[in-house]
């Protein structure tokens, strides 16, 4: 059984004991994390992550919550956040470096700085690159493996190792990477051109974003992958779901693929939203509803 104790023979490591998740994620729901570890430096997350694959101990990886729901009874292992340790951005050319903790957002303003395009599609993609590469987040026409060369991992056997771009294979909100593998950095090759170009696109996807999707509330993004050639949010539409509700939680007036913790929700509230809208959309269209967001302590 891990200890603090054992924790604090690492250097470099903030740790917490029975922290609550809901303070982490964008849902604001979920309960406590046995142990939550926030290392300091990348050298401190690869040996910590090599101290419990060694010791064959349950952890999660933890960018912005942006994607998330976490059981309400929490989760009974090492929650590791990345944000502090995996948040380097480096542009050289048309080459940009970038550690998996980075947020898109921070990422996007830096490139259209810079006059480099090739991902400013993704304005408003909440979350982290990291959990953009697993999950292949895209948005308005593009995808974050667009552009990639390659990513740096730590991988099953505590190797940190350099994986090009065709040794990943990459679908709509998928990817190959395992859960035994860590995601550290990524570089892309993107294209110098006019600001004036770049900043349009920009302001195009950022508008789009705005007009269709529900802002400044607790959501994680849209719940469901869209089936092939058909919209999640529009069979929840069709069903008559905008609006519905299961205690604190409501599918968004706006867009019915975005589920909102409106008033004080709990997870067991947000499980059973989703799962009604997967049963309905496949009793009147026989299509069984993928879930895109990402589920904590639900073993």
């Amino acid at each position: 059984m891990i200890t603090i104790k054992d924790l604090k023979k690492i250097p470099g490591l903030i740790i917490k004991k029975n922290e609550p998740m809901n303070k982490y994620t964008t849902y604001g729901i979920g309960g406590q994390a046995k142990f939550f570890v926030i290392p300091e430096s990348k050298q401190s997350l690869l040996d910590l992550i090599s101290y419990l694959n060694k010791n064959k101990l349950k952890y999660f990886i933890l960018g912005s919550g942006s994607n998330l729901l976490v059981n309400d009874k929490g989760f009974d292992g090492v929650v590791v956040s990345i944000k502090r340790s995996l948040e380097t951005i480096k542009i050289e050319n048309s080459k940009l470096y970038v550690e998996c903790g980075a947020m898109l957002g921070t990422i996007v303003k830096e490139c259209i700085k810079n006059n480099l395009s090739g991902i400013e599609n993704l304005v408003g993609v909440p979350g982290t690159l990291g959990g953009a590469l697993v999950m292949n987040a895209g948005a308005w026409g593009g995808e974050i493996s667009d552009k990639l060369q390659s990513v740096e991992i730590i991988d099953n056997q505590n190797e940190l190792k350099i994986l090009q771009r065709k040794d990943i294979d990459f679908s709509y909100r998928l990817s190959s990477f395992n859960s035994n593998e860590v995601l550290i950095s990524a570089t892309f090759n993107l294209e110098k051109k006019d600001k004036e170009q770049i900043e349009k696109k920009y302001q195009l996807a950022r508008e789009g974003r705005k007009s269709s999707q529900p802002t400044n509330v607790r959501s994680a993004g849209s719940v469901f992958k869209n089936p092939p050639g058909n919209s999640a949010g529009k069979l929840i539409e069709l069903c008559g779901l905008k609006g519905y509700r299961i205690g604190g939680a409501i599918i968004s007036e706006k867009h019915a693929n975005f589920f909102i913790n409106e008033k004080d929700s709990s997870a067991s509230d947000m499980m059973h939203l989703i799962r009604y809208a997967q049963k309905e959309v496949f009793k009147k269209f026989n299509i069984k509803l993928e879930t895109e967001i990402k589920f904590l302590g639900f073993e």
